[in-house]
């Protein structure tokens, strides 16, 4: 229901990805994988319309993107999850979910935000920026789940993050993907996490996809030469 055909973008004068396909069904869980530098954040900026296309498509359910503003492509259901996480710190909790929330809800955050999340429920009314890392991680998550996507991307969701936190995140981020029918692509160095999470595999390296394959098929030895490299 995802799918991204011939994608070339970059910086400037300088292209990053090139000539890139994928396709996601939904209610999957793909794992972009690759190495810093090798164009995974560029590509989840332009699948979000930060950055420009040079080339190629971005649809969901056969509905062009490619052209929209970012604010546009939010209401057309896809979510972003930046790396770094990027919350707002001098607000609180509540009201950096609340910034994701459709004007219909009139500020009001669901139970199941909360409920996925529990430890933002007793940390509400507590700054963004007095959060731990893996803490300000989900609320960055909540807030993107605020606005009610059926796609959501998660840029290098464990970074900076330690271990028990990362469990936690995974367990979330599958039973999202239960109760919402979300489809889900993150980008990741950390082969542990997307193993328990994903259900395909891609490995990104100088802007092209050099190797894909499913959970039961899946070549981690292949996998960490690439991120090792």
């Amino acid at each position: 229901m995802f799918k991204v055909s011939q994608l070339a973008s970059g910086y400037g004068q300088s292209k990053v990805i090139h000539d890139v396909d994928l396709s996601v069904a939904k209610e999957e869980i793909v794992a972009v994988m690759g190495r810093n530098g090798m164009g995974k954040t560029t590509l989840f900026k332009t699948l979000m319309g930060i950055l420009p296309l040079r080339g190629g498509s971005i649809s969901i359910d056969g509905v062009e993107l490619g052209g929209l503003e970012s604010h546009q492509r939010v209401e057309r259901g896809v979510a972003y999850v930046p790396q770094g996480r990027m919350i707002f710190s001098h607000m609180t909790v509540l009201e950096n979910i609340q910034t994701g929330l459709p004007a219909s809800a009139k500020g009001k955050v669901p139970d199941e935000l909360y409920s996925l999340f529990p430890v933002l429920y007793d940390m509400r009314t507590r700054k963004g920026g007095n959060l731990s890392g893996g803490q300000q991680q989900q609320l960055a998550i909540a807030r993107a789940l605020a606005t009610n996507p059926r796609v959501l991307l998660l840029d290098e969701p464990t970074e900076g993050i330690q271990p028990s936190i990362i469990k936690d995140i995974a367990r979330s981020l599958k039973e999202i993907r239960k109760i919402r029918a979300l489809t889900i692509v993150v980008s990741e160095q950390v082969l542990s996490f997307t193993l328990e999470i994903a259900d395909r595999f891609l490995v990104i390296d100088k802007g092209r996809f050099v190797y894909e394959d499913t959970r039961e098929n899946v070549d981690a030895p292949t996998i960490s030469k690439y991120l090792s490299v």
